[in-house]
């Protein structure tokens, strides 16, 4: 949730409550045909240019509302966003998401595998107030339906709990209502913004631009490992965090205290993170690149979580993506569900394990749907395991993942 043009400064007094001043850049030029290859609308993200979106009425304000992604948090400029677009009255309305349908198949012992959907739906309403604007903006998802038992298989992810219990190599479901936001922006002088940002169930500034939308993670449906170390909040308070974006980068530093994150936590979280992404256009394409580190000191513990992420995607010929990820990722709660095991590791080697997993991936864009761009597509992981617990996972443990992706397209807002 970085927020601002230039630079942003965002204390969070509550939970969901934001106020932000940001200074903002001067308008880059137009997006190119590269953003918009296939009829619909794209969206440019604050900053760009807005004479097309300002004709239906909108002002600097609102445009630089509507270019957020989840919460306060933006990626670069240059990223376009695909959506539906509505002129009704005085109001600008908005609707995109996307979603996968995957298999995902592992290896090892400890190994699962399932059919699922991970989805995420949007929708916003913009309307001006004089030199200002405000947004409503609700985020939903069917997750709790299309994953079942509020679990899906990932080797070495934890850090949530389902039924009671912690989850040990494997990702949670997001909630069905994920984001309920008021947030009002308005223009001070030639070059700044003051905003307000409030939710009732929302996206504390802190960390990067969540996974389900960073625009580097785009043909990656799974969490990255680090993901409750990076990107992912709960109950947040005392967060200060600064941002840069211009045209083509974004970057963030954050820390935050998090009270109790989870039911079965002992203590509290203290969360760092720093990262940067960067988004480049092309002749029909573009590639985008995040760098991501995330650290939890948990207080009950006195321990030190690091997590390292690189992700890349590049889109080219229009249709074509090749993705990769690497990451770094501390684990210490690997053995929660099994004492007697986690004791003996303790008392041997410790119960802190880094862990490395590479994936790399392609997806191919299809016409099959109207105003849908669907992907076909698939990735693998293969992970690098410490010694003393290969007896547990594996020498070479990896997984797979194969996925029909759609995309909201949209009508062209200019016909």
């Amino acid at each position: 949730m970085k927020v601002g043009r230039i630079l942003g400064f965002t204390v969070v007094l509550l939970a969901g409550f934001t106020c932000d001043v940001s200074a903002q850049a001067p308008p880059t030029p137009p997006l190119t045909g590269t953003q918009n290859p296939m009829p619909g609308m794209s969206m440019p993200a604050s900053g760009a240019d807005t004479s097309s979106m300002q004709m239906e009425g909108m002002n600097s304000a609102g445009m630089y509302l509507m270019g957020r992604t989840s919460g306060t948090g933006a990626n670069p400029e240059s990223s376009a966003m695909k959506m539906f677009s509505w002129h009704v009255g005085e109001w600008n309305l908005m609707f995109h998401g996307e979603g996968f349908i995957s298999d995902v198949q592992q290896t090892g012992p400890r190994s699962g595998d399932k059919f699922l959907s991970t989805n995420w739906f949007m929708g916003m309403a913009e309307h001006d107030l004089g030199n200002g604007a405000f947004t409503i903006r609700a985020m939903m998802s069917a997750e709790p339906a299309t994953v079942t038992n509020r679990f899906y298989p990932e080797l070495f992810q934890t850090g949530e709990t389902a039924f009671g219990k912690a989850l040990v190599d494997g990702q949670h479901p997001h909630d069905l209502f994920m984001e309920l936001s008021v947030a009002y922006a308005r223009t001070i002088g030639e070059k700044t913004n003051v905003e307000i940002y409030f939710a009732p169930v929302g996206d504390p500034a802190l960390g990067p631009v969540a996974f389900p939308h960073r625009v580097s993670a785009a043909e990656l449906p799974q969490a990255p490992l680090g993901h409750h170390l990076q990107d992912s909040t709960h109950i947040a308070n005392e967060v200060l965090s600064a941002a840069l974006r211009s045209p083509h980068w974004s970057a963030q530093v954050s820390a935050g205290r998090l009270h109790k994150p989870e039911a079965l936590e002992a203590g509290d979280q203290l969360r760092s993170t720093a990262s940067v992404t960067y988004n480049r256009p092309f002749t029909r394409g573009n590639w985008a690149t995040s760098v991501i580190w995330g650290r939890d000191h948990e207080t009950d513990t006195k321990r030190n979580i690091n997590s390292y992420l690189l992700e890349s995607v590049v889109r080219f010929r229009e249709k074509n993506y090749v993705t990769g990820r690497a990451e770094l990722v501390d684990r210490d709660e690997l053995f929660a569900d099994q004492p007697a095991i986690e004791q003996h590791l303790a008392a041997t080697v410790g119960t802190v394990f880094r862990i490395g997993a590479f994936t790399a991936g392609y997806t191919r864009d299809v016409h099959i749907v109207p105003h849908v761009i669907t992907g076909i597509g698939g990735n693998f992981t293969l992970y690098r395991v410490p010694s003393a617990i290969q007896p547990f996972y594996g020498d070479h443990p990896a997984g797979f993942y194969m996925f029909l992706r759609f995309r909201l397209e949209g009508k062209d807002s200019h016909q």
